[in-house]
């Protein structure tokens, strides 16, 4: 899709947009169970290129864009020993704003045994625009997690500087009910954080990568540390129960890239799988 702003700028209005997900294991099959929605939030049909144990799952936002006002809510629950993939058809556009911030509300969980992947298209921040969303994961048990969000900062391609604005992010991951990793981000449109050596450098394009589980070998941790990222810097990180992965440079494309060489190895290590990318990223 292209890069196309409203034509009129956004008010203190906006869409309000939910989607709830449910996911089931039924004997060798992850079915998608409960799928409710409201405003402009949808999923396609459950998709299963890999076999009836995993339920890959496309969320949709029609209007293609979110502008002030806008507020986003997904929530999806993985139930036991059930295998769940999200992921979104193309980028997301944050489109500028002179009075109200949009937000986006993701609300993930997995029970005991099953596993839960969150593995996004990019978010695309446009000059001007306020930005804000939450992330928040709950696992149960030996639940595993992998995911990962990519931000852009203004449109390369357009060669828009994100010069005005402000972005505010809250990422929180639980398990049992114990907080494993949070972190808060700020960051001012023009400002010192995207110069700074301890921030983005004068890059435009940051992205996190998390894969948790109970436990996360040495092993995982050497294989993933030697993959290489030719275009932009990286590097991983282990705490206990995650690996935690950071890219900063200047193409989404060079991030998704890392990430998802990232994500082939830690899949068969901790969920089992091999890594069977989903069908539209190749569309």
């Amino acid at each position: 899709m292209r890069d196309v702003e409203p034509s009129t700028v956004a008010t203190s209005g906006g869409w309000e947009a939910r989607l709830a997900l449910s996911y089931a294991r039924r004997g060798e099959r992850t079915l998608l169970e409960r799928r409710l929605h409201h405003g402009p939030l949808v999923v396609q049909k459950p998709l299963y290129p890999e076999g009836a144990r995993v339920c890959h799952t496309i969320i949709v936002h029609p209007p293609g864009g979110i502008a002030g006002g806008d507020r986003l809510h997904i929530d999806a629950d993985v139930g036991e020993h059930a295998r769940a993939q999200l992921t979104t058809p193309s980028a997301a556009k944050w489109y500028r704003s002179s009075l109200a911030p949009a937000r986006q509300t993701v609300r993930l969980s997995a029970a005991q045994g099953a596993l839960l992947e969150w593995l996004p298209q990019e978010a695309i921040v446009f000059d001007g625009s306020l930005a804000e969303w939450a992330t928040e994961i709950a696992l149960e048990g030996d639940a595993v997690f992998i995911g990962w969000d990519i931000v852009c900062l203004g449109r390369r391609l357009a060669e828009e500087r994100w010069t005005r604005g402000r972005l505010r992010g809250d990422f929180t991951l639980r398990r049992d009910g114990a907080q494993q990793w949070t972190e808060r981000t700020t960051i001012e449109g023009g400002g010192e954080l995207l110069r700074a050596r301890v921030g983005l450098g004068g890059k435009t394009v940051f992205g996190t990568f998390l894969a948790c589980a109970l436990a996360v070998s040495d092993d995982i941790t050497a294989t993933c540390r030697a993959v290489a990222c030719p275009d932009g810097e990286a590097a991983v990180t282990r705490l206990p129960g995650v690996l935690l992965a950071r890219f900063r440079g200047d193409a989404a494309e060079s991030a998704r890239s890392y990430f998802a060489a990232l994500w082939t190895r830690v899949r068969p290590a901790l969920a089992g799988l091999d890594a069977v990318a989903p069908r539209i990223w190749n569309t």
